[in-house]
C-alpha cells in the first residue's frame, strides 16, 4: 500500500513539473507547447481546469504560427462555438490554411475530397459537422502525447 502510494505521489509530481514546463514554453511561443497547453485546458487534465475560452486562445496562437494540427482543431472550435464566438467563415479560414497544406480532412470538410466525388452521394455538411464534434478532443489528446 505505502508503494502504491509513493508511485502516485512521484506521478503527480512529475505531472506538475511537466505542466509547468509546457506553460513555460508556452509563454515563450512555443507552438508546440501553446497547443499541449491548449489541450490541458481543454481537457481538465494534469492540474488545469477545463476552460474552453482560454483553449481557444493557446490553440489560436499555435494556428497563426502555422501548426497545421493546431489550424484544423481552430476550425472546428469555431464550426462549434467552443470557446469562441462560432462563426462558419472564421472556421472555413482555418480549414483553408490546412487544406492547403495538404490537410485531408479538411479538404474533405471543404468538399474538395476527391474520393468521394461521383460515388455514392456524400453529406459534406453533416460531415463537417461530425468532424467539429471529434476534431477537439482527439486532436487534444494527439498533441498531449506527442514531444
Amino acid at each position: 500500500m505505502g508503494k502504491i502510494l509513493i508511485f502516485c505521489a512521484i506521478f503527480l509530481l512529475a505531472s506538475a513539473v511537466r505542466a509547468d514546463s509546457v506553460k513555460e514554453m508556452a509563454d515563450q511561443g512555443n507552438a508546440q507547447a501553446q497547443a499541449k497547453l491548449a489541450s490541458l485546458y481543454l481537457l481538465g487534465r494534469e492540474g488545469f481546469e477545463k476552460d474552453e475560452h482560454k483553449a481557444a486562445e493557446w490553440m489560436e496562437k499555435a494556428a497563426n504560427q502555422g501548426l497545421l494540427d493546431a489550424q484544423v482543431v481552430m476550425g472546428a472550435m469555431y464550426d462549434r462555438g467552443m470557446g469562441v464566438i462560432s462563426d462558419r467563415d472564421k472556421a472555413t479560414d482555418w480549414y483553408e490554411k490546412a487544406a492547403k497544406q495538404g490537410h485531408a480532412t479538411s479538404l474533405a470538410i471543404l468538399g474538395r475530397n476527391d474520393a468521394a466525388k461521383g460515388s455514392v452521394q456524400f453529406n459534406y455538411q453533416a460531415m463537417r459537422l461530425s468532424a467539429s464534434r471529434s476534431i477537439p478532443g482527439e486532436y487534444a489528446k494527439k498533441f498531449l502525447t506527442t514531444k
